[in-house]
């Protein structure tokens, strides 16, 4: 068994590696607890952890049946909460599975194995165990060589760009925009968030990304005003990484005023899970950028852990109904419930409330007719290239 703690990083990032070490002894306990005595169980490396089973039998179904409890019952025990330092925690592991011997693999052969089905299982959301498959050598093999053009990118530039999503009112007055990265990369073309987003966080790079993502942001804004095109703000998605940077209102700031754009006109979009973590800290973040004029929104509402203690408390003025809800609102009673909620609560707490994926006539009328204000997706207009975006701005400002 191949183990590794999801945001591991962010903590020790975020809270120093006095904290880190310690969380790391806490899970190191645990797993020693969860196992019987004839396991072996080691540190590798950072917040990885190997775990050997032995003497599971020679019925390769069993085993792997076998493995899998040991596996489920360890993730249990890792995702429940720790105490460290005065501090309540939140990790979960991710796990691969590797059987032996299926062939004449070795020792580094097994491990690559289990650590390749680990990946995959950080791949299918996380806290999830996955079994090793040879099909998957070949899809690490293409995430390495993603990982690697995706560090050139960043570091040489030139391939990553931002195309902008219009928000607007029903009747297509514009109000806003997001900021949606995308990768030309040489080979492959065009490539959207959804198929090089996962390769940034598992390789470390989304913080770097994000940072970019803001510089250019604002930097368009800059330019947007040199050209009078003004009178709406740009949301852009920050990652848990940079909330969590103990300078995160510094740079913030810095970046504006490099860029020259104007403060109002930045809306920085954080979700629900993100201030599950250091709720006090992000949420003085959050005050001391509001102070400096920033916008705030929060992203995909409804999907995490909606809580209105510490709703209210946020200097966020928008509140983003998730598409998954908006896709069958006016087909399906449960996602029209949940959204007419939304918009009920956003409206009587005095926040602006904006539904993504927004892709027909229907939906439309279903969210005007509920009090829904603003409205982003394809009924109105996929993300524009910069060039294309203030052509379309104009004609709607």
């Amino acid at each position: 068994l191949f183990v590794d703690l999801d945001d591991f990083k962010l903590i020790n990032d975020s809270l120093g590696h006095a904290v880190g070490d310690a969380l790391l002894k806490e899970v190191a306990a645990r797993i020693r607890r969860t196992l019987r005595e004839e396991d072996m169980a080691a540190r590798l490396g950072g917040d990885e952890f190997v775990i050997l089973l032995c003497e599971l039998g020679d019925d390769p179904e069993h085993a792997a049946e076998a493995g899998r409890e040991v596996a489920e019952k360890l993730r249990g025990v890792l995702a429940e909460p720790y105490e460290v330092e005065g501090r309540r925690l939140h990790t979960s592991p991710s796990i691969g599975i590797a059987l032996f011997p299926l062939g004449n693999e070795g020792a580094s052969d097994l491990l690559k194995q289990a650590d390749i089905a680990m990946y995959r299982a950080k791949e299918q959301g996380r806290n999830a165990v996955h079994f090793y498959l040879p099909s998957m050598e070949m899809d690490a093999d293409e995430r390495l060589t993603l990982e690697n053009d995706l560090r050139r990118a960043l570091d040489e530039g030139g391939q990553l760009e931002l195309h902008y999503q219009p928000q607007l009112e029903s009747g297509g007055q514009l109000l806003g925009a997001e900021a949606l990265v995308r990768w030309r990369h040489p080979q492959r073309g065009m490539l959207g968030p959804g198929e090089f987003l996962p390769v940034a966080e598992a390789s470390g790079l989304l913080g770097e990304l994000g940072e970019w993502v803001l510089g250019e942001a604002c930097a368009a804004l800059s330019r947007w005003e040199a050209q009078g095109l003004t009178g709406f703000p740009l949301a852009v998605n920050i990652s848990p990484i940079q909330l969590q940077q103990e300078c995160f209102v510094e740079r913030v700031e810095e970046t504006l005023r490099r860029s020259g754009a104007e403060p109002t006109r930045l809306e920085l979009e954080i979700t629900e899970e993100m201030l599950l973590r250091e709720q006090e800290k992000s949420i003085a973040k959050m005050n001391a950028l509001r102070r400096y004029g920033v916008r705030f929104a929060i992203d995909d509402f409804g999907t995490g852990y909606s809580s209105l203690a510490y709703l209210r408390r946020l200097p966020a003025g928008t509140l983003k109904i998730d598409r998954t809800f908006v896709s069958d609102v006016h087909v399906n009673a449960n996602d029209a419930a949940i959204v007419e909620t939304i918009i009920a609560m956003g409206r009587h707490m005095g926040m602006q409330v904006l539904a993504e994926g927004v892709e027909n006539a229907e939906q439309l009328a279903f969210l005007s007719e509920r009090g829904c204000e603003v409205f982003q997706g394809y009924y109105f207009s996929r993300p524009l290239a910069e060039a294309a975006f203030v052509e379309y701005a104009r004609e709607r400002v």
